[in-house]
């Protein structure tokens, strides 16, 4: 493991997720503000989800092919522009294309972003677990960032929401050059054996099931506290920092029981550890809403990194596929559910909304049965290319 890169890409995921953070966040402001209903609210999610999760394969396998480190910090100043641009004028659609521009920057982050995680892990999911660990921390600010500018200021405020993404420039780029100085033989390697499709599309089936419901929650689990609680906006917030706070927790300990009990056997139990804490947000009334909103929050995120690093072995001639899938399309894709979740809120309730994630999670362990763990790739250097020729004399 290379421990300079490793904390300066974590630290610059922190930053970038900020953003994938903060769009959700910016909802009940929406809601409060320019008076919209869950639905039309929920669809500002679904525009940063939509187009990350349809460019993000493309990112994944162009970084297949060609190593793109300066992508990193270019990505990191899309995804904050995009929330920048989200508070600025009254129109709809102009705040669907923000938030879809910020939507593009995210997805063309991750898949770089893990595939130099992974070589600068050297195969140790405690590392990774770390890189993981920034993502979870950006997540977790976003609420307290947007909340500190948008209670204050209004939602006009929010260009100053992009200083996390200056910040994630200037670390991405520090991280590429730490990369660089490792030497010519630090390059990207290439891993030797055989795609296994099936098993990568059950484990990448399984994660839509944990972000339909990682995205539901973070939608809509503010405005739910708050009508449980009777509490107002701080309440609210407060319950989306427990959601995304607790992921620190449970990705640092992903990484670690992964080390000793193995990646399936973590991941599976953590699915049904899920539904139990799901169970607890919907249905258990009072303040005791928020110890089951940190139990969801540890046991959606112990198999997040594993989740990469599986799908990563699953394909170890398509890396960047692998992390694209993995790391952003499954994880963005659940934002197409938020919309029907809002729409039968407001048909409804927020908490009959509520309930269908509660049979997600036990769907997702389903499809982890007989799910086998892949044997590590055996990674070699790449080939050298072709020595010019000398003219004989």
């Amino acid at each position: 493991m290379t421990t300079r890169p490793i904390t300066l890409l974590s630290l610059g995921h922190a930053c970038v997720d900020v953003y994938q953070g903060a769009v959700a966040a910016l909802v009940p402001f929406f809601v409060s503000e320019r008076a919209y209903t869950y639905a039309a609210a929920s669809g500002i999610v679904l525009a940063a989800s939509l187009l990350s999760s349809v460019v993000q394969p493309l990112f994944g396998a162009l970084t297949d092919r060609w190593p793109m480190p300066w992508l990193l910090p270019l990505s990191a100043l899309t995804g904050g522009a995009g929330v920048a641009l989200c508070g600025i004028g009254g129109s709809y659609a102009l705040t669907l294309a923000a938030a879809a521009v910020t939507g593009i920057g995210v997805a063309a982050y991750h898949p770089e972003a893990a595939r130099a995680a992974r070589e600068a892990a050297g195969g140790s999911n405690t590392a990774m677990g770390w890189f993981s660990l920034g993502g979870n921390i950006g997540f977790a600010a976003a609420p307290l960032l947007v909340a500190a500018v948008v209670a204050t200021g209004g939602l006009h405020a929010t260009p100053l929401l992009i200083v996390p993404a200056l910040l994630g420039a200037a670390l991405c780029a520090a991280a590429v050059r730490s990369s660089a100085r490792r030497g010519p033989g630090a390059g990207p390697t290439v891993a030797s054996g055989t795609d296994d499709w099936p098993s990568f599309l059950r484990l990448s089936a399984a994660i839509v099931c944990r972000s339909v419901v990682f995205v539901g929650l973070s939608a809509f689990v503010s405005l739910y506290v708050r009508q449980r609680t009777g509490g107002g906006e701080a309440a609210g917030t407060a319950a989306l920092v427990v959601l995304y706070a607790g992921g620190a927790l449970g990705t640092v300990a992903g990484g670690r029981l992964a080390d000793r009990y193995g990646r399936v056997p973590v991941v599976r139990r953590s699915y049904v550890l899920t539904v139990l804490a799901v169970a607890g947000v919907v249905l258990v009334p009072g303040p005791a809403v928020y110890l089951f909103v940190a139990l969801t929050s540890v046991a959606l995120y112990v198999p997040f990194a594993l989740h990469v690093t599986l799908g990563q072995d699953f394909l170890p001639r398509r890396v960047g596929t692998a992390s694209g899938v993995t790391l952003g399309l499954a994880v963005s894709v659940g934002g197409l559910a938020a919309p029907v979740i809002g729409a039968l809120a407001d048909a409804t309730s927020l908490r009959t909304a509520l309930l269908p994630l509660l049979a997600l999670p036990a769907v997702g362990r389903l499809l982890l049965c007989g799910l086998r763990e892949p044997a590590p790739p055996v990674e070699r250097a790449p080939a050298p290319g072709p020595r010019p020729r000398t003219k004989s004399a």
